[in-house]
């Protein structure tokens, strides 16, 4: 149960520091740096270093706060940059995540509300309200980060040079991988399910057009998404947000006015428009997903199975029926129907990365079999099927170009554009206002930040420190 929890204090850990300056006194609440218009309080410091205290198993280095400090004015520059540059985050995308990381919280929770109020102490909408602009500063800083490295390129030559100067004995020893294909496909309701769906929507319209409930109560009662909970709620948000049909329908409403019922590909829809200002809309939605019979699964099944036949006597390729029968919202459809490691960001699997099946799945398959069907679960909990296909497979080694090449030309562009950064960085901080209050001026690793920065601006910083 402590780890659970651990989980839980980490998946907000970017509005921790908010939250110690509650139970902190006054005090606790200095300005101890600035970067720009961004200023870091000794609060959100002191919160990094407890909570790196407590993941630690040993006792943290006396230079820990100096190095968490350097990481904490990283992220402001990002920040102070990000705002320069005009760097958008929508409000949408910020609901999005904030109502994506309040369900997962839930889930470990087995879905109980009053667990988890009592455990932040706080209400779900008001836990929101806490993280919100945390959230939108983190999504800020990895969209500056990503658009300061996308530009970043290695050439073969540049690879070749990477690894040649690694010293025969630092080469890494990779264990057995593999890589796995695989073709998703997604069971629909049948068309009697579809209609029952919209039938029992209508029902739930005719009720709220005549005052027995309301939009709010009828969402928190029958909608079937993490909306629910705020009455449907699903917060400010420009155009793009949106899959289109919902889209469409959303912005075709006045204030207050109800839609009829929306087909999008996440089921049926109810649609109230709350509010409008210029482009940007807040909506509330009610959503009842079609149930997916044990008759459609099968008839999907067999679908799949057939695709799989034909692979497998080359009627066609894996990669054409990947972009031919399979569903592109999974991850691998973009990628030849290549599974991504998501502890690694490539395509190899150690034995330990797999999902428990498509292990036990491939463990006897040769290179380029492809397997019967399997049913598993999507991210979002909805049934799926899919065939899986071993593409490679490899045994221990020591690193080499030849089996490891797609490895090393990541290590290498990983290097690079940490390099750029850092170029990046220094070159921006001397073109930033830098305050650092006196007490941390002597760290090594804030020192830099003074030491790149302009002679006016650390004048004014070091007078700063000292009032």
């Amino acid at each position: 149960m402590k780890t659970i929890y651990s989980v839980l204090a980490l998946f907000f850990v970017l509005a921790s520091s908010s939250l110690a300056a509650q139970s902190q006194p006054a005090v606790i609440d200095q300005v101890i740096a600035r970067v720009g218009g961004e200023f870091i309080l000794l609060s959100q410091l002191e919160e990094q270093f407890a909570q790196a205290a407590g993941q630690s198993n040993t006792p943290l280095p006396p230079e820990a706060r100096c190095q968490l400090l350097d990481q904490i004015l990283v992220g402001k520059l990002l920040f102070n940059k990000s705002k320069l540059d005009s760097i958008e985050v929508s409000d949408g995308e910020v609901e999005s995540q904030l109502n994506a990381r309040i369900d997962r919280i839930l889930g470990y929770m087995g879905g109980s509300i009053e667990q988890f109020e009592d455990y932040y102490g706080q209400s779900i909408t008001a836990t929101k309200e806490q993280f919100r602009e945390d959230l939108r500063e983190q999504i800020s800083v990895e969209r500056m980060r990503g658009s300061i490295i996308q530009q970043v390129k290695v050439t073969p030559a540049e690879i070749k040079d990477f690894f040649a100067k690694i010293p025969r004995d630092s080469l890494p020893y990779f264990n057995a991988e593999v890589e796995v294909g695989e073709i998703a496909v997604k069971p629909e309701a049948n068309e009697d399910t579809r209609e029952l769906t919209v039938a029992r929507l209508e029902e739930i319209q005719e009720r709220i057009t005549a005052g027995s409930l309301t939009f709010e109560e009828a969402a928190q009662k029958y909608s079937q998404d993490g909306s629910a909970r705020g009455g449907g709620d699903l917060g400010w948000t420009k155009r793009g947000k949106f899959v289109p049909e919902f889209e469409a329908a959303a912005y075709n409403l006045d204030p207050g006015e109800m839609s009829g019922v929306v087909e999008s590909e996440f089921g049926y829809h109810l649609i109230k428009l709350q509010e409008r200002r210029g482009n940007t809309i807040r909506v509330s939605h009610i959503l009842i997903r079609p149930e997916i019979t044990d008759e459609d699964v099968e008839e999907s099944r067999q679908f799949l199975d057939s695709i799989a036949n034909l692979v497998r006597v080359d009627s066609f390729s894996f990669s054409f029926a990947v972009k031919r029968y399979g569903t592109d919202k999974v991850q691998s459809y973009n990628n030849d129907g290549r599974m991504t490691n998501p502890a690694s960001g490539n395509t190899f699997f150690e034995i330990g990365d797999l999902d428990p099946d498509i292990y036990f799945t491939i463990d006897e398959m040769e290179i380029g079999d492809v397997s019967e069907v399997m049913e598993y679960n999507d991210p979002r909990g909805e049934k799926m099927l899919r065939v899986v296909q071993l593409q490679s497979r490899s045994s221990p080694h020591r690193a080499s170009l030849s089996q490891d090449y797609a490895k090393i030309q990541e290590a290498t562009k990983q290097a690079k554009q940490q390099q750029f950064l850092s170029d990046w960085i220094e070159k921006t901080i001397g073109e930033t206002f830098i305050m650092i209050d006196k007490r941390y001026q002597g760290c090594p690793a804030v020192k830099n930040w003074l030491n790149d920065s302009r002679k006016l601006t650390v004048g004014g910083a070091r007078a700063s420190a000292e009032k």
